[in-house]
């Protein structure tokens, strides 16, 4: 399929230079902000616990954030999703249990007041209250007891005499936050008005080993790239195609900085399609330029470069514009995570394309020219040939 029906000659490379410069502003207002502000990291990197709710009757946001608040859930974030009229929202909390500081501190005084109590300390990552009581405790007053201090109970654990026989020893394991969030939003009610479609749960550290994984994850692949580039170009080619992938993810990053959207699994998996997406269309247009360099051999890099990305544009048109058609369907209907990953997708196909013209060939000419001067310097030698495949 031919989209260009007569070969161009547009002078791409003949705007590196402000081309370069915007890029550059852009990349570090981007990491300034990503250091000052930070990415606004979902359940799966920061832990706590996400709960979808559909409403069956129209609702806003505000609305769903006061019946919240007003039934003691501060600290909770309330996000629409989907149409307006579908009525479906996301809460988001920062912990996984019923079990906080405070709820635990006020906890620990009242099973004191059962008798006597000894070793009673709250296990908070697990959301559970040990302790032990010098006679038997009744499982359900214990339960009661507790829940009168505003902290849910799943179950209260009877584990018998100690091993000491000096007392008998029990766990209190607190509610999920899902339980809280039904038991806050559906007060005063005989049936709720909403149906609770999903529950997710993090932990902290489980979440901070995702993080750091899936940025490992990133650097990984990035590193192998650019082993195959060195490898199948010579050296003055990989660095362009490292720092052109390097530009697209910051870019991508970017969009999460700027839109606050949910930093999370889903968005490692878009940055590294977007390093495969980006290196891809890089080789093609190092393929047609290393052809070129033998072909118009004489010819200043720069113009071999204009040559080649003239060459190659129709058939960059046709690829990044197939692969953003595929991601509208997505866009109009997706919702949440999808809707996200699909729009990381398309900002990174534009920055992609655009940063293997403006990022990787320029800097491939800089290290050409860079070359020649220094063999001009040690007598004139002719520059580096390209390795031919």
């Amino acid at each position: 399929m031919q989209i260009l029906k007569h070969k161009t000659n547009f002078d791409f490379i003949g705007k590196r230079k402000p081309a370069i410069f915007i890029s550059t502003l852009i990349n570090l207002a981007i990491i300034v902000g990503i250091a000052a502000f930070g990415f606004n990291f979902g359940v799966d990197f920061a832990g706590g616990t996400v709960v979808e709710l559909k409403f069956n009757h129209s609702i806003s946001d505000t609305e769903v954030r006061d019946r919240a608040v007003k039934g003691g859930l501060h600290d909770v974030s309330v996000q629409n999703i989907g149409a307006k009229e579908d009525n479906a929202f996301l809460l988001r909390m920062g912990g996984v249990t019923q079990l906080t500081e405070e709820n635990a501190a006020k906890a620990k005084t009242a099973i004191q007041g059962l008798g006597t109590i000894t070793n009673i300390y709250p296990d908070l990552a697990n959301g559970i209250i040990n302790f032990r009581s010098a006679t038997p405790l009744d499982a359900k007053t214990v339960r009661d007891t507790v829940v009168a201090t505003g902290t849910g109970v799943q179950e209260v654990r009877e584990l018998g005499e100690s091993s000491s026989g000096h007392g008998f020893d029990y766990q209190v394991v607190a509610s999920g936050m899902a339980d809280k969030v039904r038991e806050v939003l559906s007060q005063g009610q005989d049936t709720p008005d909403f149906e609770q479609r999903r529950v997710d749960y993090v932990g902290p550290q489980v979440g901070k080993q995702l993080r750091n994984r899936g940025i490992m994850a990133l650097v990984y692949s990035m590193l192998a790239i650019l082993i195959y580039v060195a490898f199948r170009f010579d050296f003055k080619f990989g660095p362009g195609a490292l720092l052109a992938m390097i530009h697209d993810v910051v870019m991508v990053a970017g969009y999460y900085l700027v839109s606050r959207r949910e930093f999370n699994l889903t968005s490692i998996a878009a940055l590294l399609t977007i390093v495969g997406y980006s290196v891809n269309d890089t080789i093609v247009i190092y393929d047609r330029i290393r052809e070129d360099m033998v072909k118009y051999k004489g010819k200043p890099l720069a113009e071999v470069i204009n040559i080649a990305v003239n060459d190659t544009l129709g058939r960059t048109i046709l690829t990044s514009g197939v692969t953003a058609l595929s991601l509208i369907g997505l866009l109009i209907f997706g919702v949440g995570e999808i809707f996200d990953f699909a729009m990381a997708m398309l900002v990174g196909i534009v920055v992609g394309t655009y940063s293997s013209v403006y990022i990787a060939s320029p800097l491939t000419i800089w290290l050409d020219e860079r070359a020649a001067a220094k063999a001009a310097r040690g007598g004139g030698i002719d520059r580096q040939q390209p390795k031919v495949a």
